[in-house]
């Protein structure tokens, strides 16, 4: 794919989720409120800490995001959870983008918390270095990510594997 961009913004993202981005055979990330960062800062196939691939992304936070009105009452924070769905969503799109086609699905990870997004915090960055990637039998994506809250690293993920599978 030769006219691969290094970043996207949100419409492009959006446009992933609609199938729109890659084409048709493609994974797609997920529309809102599912879909976990506003921007794709930056995306390599040979930078990072293994030099086979980097992706950084952005959420904006603010007390008004659904997840703080329900998780929990009088004490919101960011479930982790969504945090560590953001890192499989950009090791999947990272597979689209080199040109590997399939319906994209997180098989795992480890992720240690070491701190929360809060709703006094005002951006999370989110960073996945691509350890592996192979295209047979099906592509196949792992990944170290890290997860920042205002600058402060809360989360941390490794083997974070993403596969992509045909459309049965």
């Amino acid at each position: 794919m030769s006219d691969r961009k290094n970043a996207y913004d949100y419409e492009e993202l959006l446009a992933s989720g609609r199938g729109e981005l890659f084409g048709k055979g493609f994974a797609k990330l997920p529309m809102p409120p599912m879909l976990m960062f506003d921007r794709i800062t930056h995306i390599c196939a040979d930078g990072g800490e293994f030099e086979k691939g980097q992706v950084r992304a952005e959420l904006d936070l603010n007390p008004e995001l659904w997840f703080y009105k329900c998780h929990f009452k009088d004490d919101p924070v960011m479930p982790g959870c969504l945090g560590l769905d953001a890192l499989w969503q950009m090791v999947g799109f990272f597979l689209c983008w080199s040109g590997d086609p399939g319906k994209g699905r997180a098989l795992g990870g480890e992720i240690r918390f070491s701190g929360q997004a809060t709703t006094d915090k005002k951006l999370l960055e989110f960073q996945v270095d691509i350890k592996g990637h192979r295209r047979s039998p099906v592509p196949y994506g792992t990944a170290t990510g890290t997860v920042k809250a205002d600058g402060q690293t809360i989360y941390v993920a490794n083997n974070l594997r993403v596969g992509l599978f045909p459309d049965e």
